[in-house]
């Protein structure tokens, strides 16, 4: 089960702030996402305004802790939240071409950038 202790309330209640436990014995650690909507459903809200992170698995295992924000809205987090949080749960990219072909055109864009 997960049990989620209220810490905090800042940024004029735009955002909870939450230690979380969750208790899986014999099991592997939840993903981030299953977390997220799992949290988004105690607190009726949506998974899109939920931010978990800086989870630690208790040695042994059974038993992890972290930490997650709950904001009110998703303008709210794009404005508060740091980029690098933000970018763990957008798609991820694909790369253009393979690595040699990046390597090659960042060598050619060196040689032709004195020129005009």
């Amino acid at each position: 089960g997960i049990n989620a202790e209220y810490g905090k309330q800042w940024y004029q209640r735009r955002v909870r702030e939450m230690v979380v436990d969750i208790i899986h014995p014999g099991k592997a650690n939840l993903s981030k996402e299953e977390l997220k909507e799992k949290l988004a459903t105690m607190y009726r809200t949506t998974a899109d305004v939920v931010m978990p992170f800086g989870f630690k698995t208790d040695f042994g295992g059974g038993r992890t802790t972290g930490f997650a924000l709950i904001y009110d809205n998703v303008d709210v987090m794009q404005k508060i939240e740091p980029n690098y949080r933000l970018a763990r749960f957008r798609p991820k990219k694909d790369k253009a071409g393979g690595r040699r072909q990046r390597k090659e055109l960042k060598n050619r864009k060196k040689k032709v950038s004195g020129k005009k």
